[in-house]
């Protein structure tokens, strides 16, 4: 290499820096470097330290060059020599190895006898001289990159730890609390500030943050008032952020971050040790365990720190070989460069520290060797990166080759670091993407020409990625094809934030934020390290999934709520992560299907039964599912409880229906009836339950019968999602009954109105578990205007004599399905008998026309997509079937069924609906079927495609058995059509409304 920062000593003792420069950094043209020569004589004269500098040029014919090259390729240092010539004469004047100890000292005393404003002044001056000296010793090729580290880490110190004895004075003279040692303020004070990072290994780079965890140990600390002791650190940690990073015309000392102490998002920028040992005990994650081997007792109370250091020893270092780990703690380094423009290495635009082959990836090959074995061997417990590879290879962990390799490349990646970084005083770890940028940067290396810094740092970079890539063999991608997504730590990472929006995430900043929070074990399913590894491992597979939903940020949201209850997460994110089919199933619910995410984020249990084999085969028959429900209520403590467990039943069953409905595993004709079937039990259960109770209250009536019948589509067993039911209950006892026979008496029609209230009670009221369904009585005799329960024998003389023709269309979908078995059926025998009594065909037509006409004046459709209202959609449908029964039921009895479907299979077969129509009718009635099924799961409201997830289109188009959406949408619109012709075939033109 031609850089000079290998070189390990510069001049010999007591000589001046001035004197000492050994670097040949290639100057600018003559011009320019006359120019900047001559500005600093001018600044020197004006300053009064002109033939101090002249003599120091004269004295060294390299030095004027060495100026001019360095001030020209760094804006910061030349801004910061003329700022104050004096400062810069005295050190080229003084031997560096003395003027900065020097200086260090009079930093540590700074907290004496001042003012926070003059403490500030003080830091900031003293800052701009550490640079300048700093810069000048490693760029002359005096000090080696580790002498230039330890240096800037230990004016931080110095820097960090006068404030903090500034701020401990400060508080102990107020009376707020009492110094042990009021000379060495921060000794025994339990005001810990623990380093990390760089800072803790004392690796600092040029213009480095520092990172810190500030604690207080409530043992140590003597405060005045103990209750308020985390407010007092708290305050005292915000007035030591500001004099550090606050900018003044001075600048400022550091950029100071908390954010590796325990789960920032939701603790104070000081937290107690006992809450810190609590966090790491229960929550610590990998990363942290890896972030802590660099962790040291940086400031204030050392003791303190290195007690609490030593007591979470265990939680950084475990006993066995801890291999487990490498897995999560390589997921960091790949969520940092795949997909980033980092998994390739290149010269212009390359992150050294961040890119493939940078500074990041040997201190994880080192940190991963440390955590493998250093719970067994102290000595691999060291902070240094540098050590740590000595060590290493002394032990047998690496090669001689590997560990000499790392150590040159370490070196060099760190002197282009902080060369990068001195240029103008920004963090920055990225190479310019100009020729004339990486230009100024080989010139401050020592090379010649851009080429030749090129071919160095490439043969660099290859090195370390090769080395590393051998210790991570076979590791599987962790990032989205699509770009970066970085969650670890508390860090928002600005291109994983781009990603999220790429993707369709609206609020991306707030995706990451949760995402960040679920790796600080905030929910209960992540508390594991296990867990939190797989769900690392998904998290890029479930954004994408989440994406194409095309309803990003509420699938994300519903997830986000459904991971909050979930009290356990290993075994389901391995089986995600294993299972594609049922990740992308998660996120077409989390996205697509409001009701079903609702409840699954109620009841994180409800995936059990999904993620068993057999699930996705045949759907539990009545019997299988009255044992579950029998199980369920067995222990049920009173009526409220068994309604509490009945709802629960419900949604559950419900849920395992509709996710089956999404996941195209059930057809559609089986999940209504699988709904129908759930609502019978259901219904049966609760009457038998409210029974007893009236029973138990007001007693029984000798002789009495009851039978309840569904109608519409709960009759039909053609029940959706969101279906209500439909009832009529009917009873019957003997004429010389009076009323019941308990303590509080009830006349027969009190009674059964009685159970019919409590039975609605029992199914539609909110309890704490929501209700199950609406329910409608009003297809009984004389509506809402007559009693809610009705004899047997009013009911039939009134179907008989007195019904409308409505109403026996009503009829024709009537189902017992609970009750008495001899009034059930008496009930049938006279339904079939009113509905196969000859019936006036003219008269039926124009009724049934006036139906029609009155629902799509009052109900109209909106839009083609109401299938049901729409002219041409399931109402002209089941009409057409009503019509059918009530018309040729006394020639044809076979046509009387309570399923659309059966009545026109059946009147196609007997001749009486030709078959033409027969062939347009019964797939549109399946057709409009299965996409109802899905659009009842999917969409609360009206339909609108234009508003509706990508998602949800893809379902339909598939429920649809159509390529995409806008053919299905197109063949919808031309079935209402075909319906709509075949239905003023068979029954005649529904008039216009006369509304304008």
């Amino acid at each position: 290499m031609e850089a000079n920062t290998s070189r390990s000593t510069a001049g010999s003792a007591g000589s001046s820096l001035a004197a000492s420069i050994q670097a040949d950094i290639r100057p600018p043209k003559a011009a320019r470097a006359r120019e900047i020569l001559q500005d600093l004589q001018a600044a020197a004269k004006e300053a009064g330290v002109g033939p101090a500098f002249s003599e120091l040029l004269q004295a060294d014919k390299k030095l004027g060059s060495f100026l001019a090259a360095v001030f020209d390729a760094s804006p910061f240092l030349r801004e910061t020599a003329l700022y104050d010539l004096p400062r810069l004469v005295a050190i080229l004047a003084g031997n560096p190895d003395e003027h900065f100890p020097r200086l260090m000292a009079e930093v540590a005393a700074s907290w004496r006898d001042t003012d926070e404003a003059a403490l500030m002044t003080r830091l900031r001056q003293a800052r701009a001289e550490v640079a300048l000296l700093v810069g000048l010793a490693d760029l002359g090729g005096l000090w080696p990159v580790e002498r230039v580290t330890g240096a800037l880490t230990s004016f931080a110190e110095a820097a960090v730890g006068a404030t903090t004895d500034f701020l401990l004075a400060d508080a102990h003279a107020a009376g707020k609390l009492t110094l042990l040692h009021p000379d060495e303020p921060s000794r025994g004070s339990g005001w810990i500030l623990i380093g990390m990072g760089k800072c803790g290994a004392r690796e600092l780079n040029y213009s480095s943050d520092i990172d810190l965890i500030v604690l207080f140990d409530r043992e140590r600390a003597v405060v005045a008032d103990p209750d308020e002791i985390g407010a007092l650190f708290v305050k005292m940690t915000r007035r030591l952020v500001k004099i550090l990073q606050e900018r003044t015309s001075d600048g400022y000392v550091f950029r100071t971050d908390l954010r590796l102490r325990p789960d920032p998002g939701s603790t104070q920028v000081a937290i107690s040790t006992s809450a810190a040992f609590l966090y790491y005990e229960a929550s610590g994650q990998n990363w942290e365990r890896a972030a802590m081997i660099k962790a040291r007792p940086f400031a204030g109370d050392i003791e303190g720190g290195d007690q609490f250091l030593a007591e979470l020893a265990p939680f950084i270092w475990r006993k066995y070989l801890d291999f487990a780990a490498i897995a999560d703690i390589h997921s960091i380094k790949r969520q940092i460069h795949d997909h980033r423009g980092h998994e390739s290495v290149a010269v212009a635009g390359h992150n050294i520290k961040l890119g493939r082959g940078g500074i990041r990836e040997i201190e994880f090959f080192v940190q991963t060797q440390q955590l493998i074995a250093g719970g067994r061997d102290r000595e691999l417990r060291g902070r240094r990166t540098l050590d740590m590879l000595e060590i290493l290879r002394a032990k047998g962990w690496i090669a001689d080759e590997a560990a000499d390799d790392l150590a040159r490349c370490y070196r060099f990646l760190r002197a282009i670091e902080h060369r990068l970084q001195m240029i103008a005083d920004e963090q920055t770890h990225t190479l310019p993407e100009s020729e004339e940028g990486l230009d100024v940067v080989s010139r401050l290396m020592g090379f010649k020409t851009v080429k030749a810094f090129s071919k160095a740092l490439v043969e660099t970079l290859e090195t370390v990625r090769d080395h590393y890539i051998q210790l991570f063999e076979a590791a599987p991608p962790l990032s989205s094809a699509m770009g970066s997504l970085v969650f670890t730590g508390d860090d928002e990472d600005p291109e994983t934030v781009a990603t999220l929006a790429s993707l369709g995430y609206h609020n991306p900043r707030e995706v990451s934020r949760t995402i960040r929070g679920w790796h600080f074990g905030r929910y209960a399913a992540m508390r594991s390290a296990a867990a939190r590894e797989r769900l690392t491992e998904i998290t890029p597979a479930l954004l994408e999934a989440f994406a194409t939903t095309d309803n990003a940020d509420a699938a994300f949201n519903a997830f986000d709520r459904f991971l909050a209850r979930l009290p356990a997460g290993v075994q389901l994110f391995a089986l995600l992560g294993s299972n594609p089919g049922l990740l992308n199933l998660l996120a077409t619910i989390m996205g697509t299907a409001p009701r079903l995410a609702e409840i699954v984020t109620a009841r994180p249990h409800v995936l059990d039964a999904v993620l068993d084999p057999a699930f996705f085969g045949r759907l539990p028959d009545k019997a299988t599912l009255t044992a579950r429900l029998k199980d369920m209520l067995a222990e049920a403590a009173s009526l409220e409880d068994v309604l509490d467990r009945a709802r629960i039943f419900g949604k559950e069953q419900g849920f395992l229906i509709g996710v089956r409905v999404i996941a195209g595993s059930v057809s559609t004709r089986a999940a209504s009836i699988a709904y129908s079937d759930l609502a019978d039990l259901l219904v049966s259960t609760l009457l038998d339950h409210v029974k007893a109770a009236l029973e138990a209250q007001h007693g029984r009536i000798a002789g009495s019968r009851i039978a309840l019948l569904a109608m519409g589509k709960f009759g039909g067993r053609e029940m959706t999602a969101s279906s209500d039911l439909d009832l009529i209950l009917l009873y019957d006892f003997a004429e010389s009954e009076t009323g019941s026979d308990g303590a509080r008496p009830l006349t027969g029609s009190q009674y059964y109105a009685r159970l019919t209230q409590r039975l609605i009670a029992a199914l539609s009221a909110p309890t704490a578990e929501g209700s199950l369904y609406e329910v409608d009585f009003r297809l009984r005799p004389s509506g809402n205007s007559g009693p809610l329960a009705t004899h047997i024998r009013s009911f039939v003389e009134y179907q008989t004599k007195e019904a409308w023709t409505w109403e026996h269309m009503a009829l024709t979908r009537a189902r017992p399905v609970h009750g008495d078995a001899s009034l059930i059926a008496e009930a049938v025998e006279n339904i079939r008998a009113i509905l196969s009594s000859p019936h006036d065909a003219r008269k039926v037509e124009r009724d049934v026309l006036e139906m029609r006409q009155l629902l799509e004046e009052e109900k109209t459709a909106e839009g083609p997509w109401d299938l049901k209202q729409v002219p041409g959609g399931q109402v002209d449908i089941e009409f057409i079937a009503q019509y059918l029964q009530l018309v040729h039921g006394a020639a044809h009895p076979a046509i009387l069924d309570v399923e659309t479907e059966t009545v026109l299979a059946a009147a196609s077969r007997a001749g009486i609906l030709p078959a033409t129509e027969a062939e347009i009718l019964l797939p549109a009635l399946r057709l409009y079927q299965r996409l109802v099924l899905i659009l009842r799961l999917c969409v609360d409201g009206p339909f609108r495609a234009s508003e509706a997830p990508r998602g949800l289109l893809d379902l339909l188009s598939r429920a649809g058995e159509l390529p995409d959406f806008t053919t299905l949408d197109a063949h919808v619109q031309a079935t209402q059509k075909d319906v709509r012709a075949s239905f003023e075939r068979i029954i005649g033109k529904v008039r216009k409304s006369k509304k304008a």
